[in-house]
């Protein structure tokens, strides 16, 4: 119990039960076409795309608790929320998708996640 009083592996911990709670819902309908609707058009494949970024926040929240990997994952997870956030943004301003959120609180939360991991780095 003492590992959680270090911010850092707390936030470690969080991160990794959010991201694996989130990445559920990559793979499991209803939230999957939800998901599918958020990817811009411009990328193409969506399915490819959701599929992917789930797989990715998977071995993400695997990797904080890696010590030889925490560093790396942490810093890749943070990449990774700010390349996903243009799919927030799309889903806002379009009303598709995962559209529970305004932009503005959006982009707070994202912002709250990097500074998470960055910490946990």
């Amino acid at each position: 119990m003492e590992y959680l009083f270090a911010w850092p592996n707390a936030l470690a911990v969080g991160l990794s039960v959010m991201l694996l709670f989130t990445a559920s819902a990559h793979f499991f309908q209803p939230r999957r076409n939800a998901l599918i609707e958020m990817v811009p058009w411009a990328l193409g494949r969506p399915r490819v795309w959701v599929t992917f970024t789930g797989v990715l926040e998977i071995l993400g929240a695997i990797g904080l608790h890696v010590p030889v990997t925490r560093t790396v994952a942490a810093i890749c997870l943070a990449l990774l929320f700010v390349a996903m956030f243009p799919a927030n943004i799309r889903a806002a301003q379009n009303n598709t998708g995962l559209s529970s959120m305004k932009l503005s609180l959006r982009v707070l939360v994202q912002m709250v996640f990097v500074v998470a991991c960055l910490i946990v780095a």
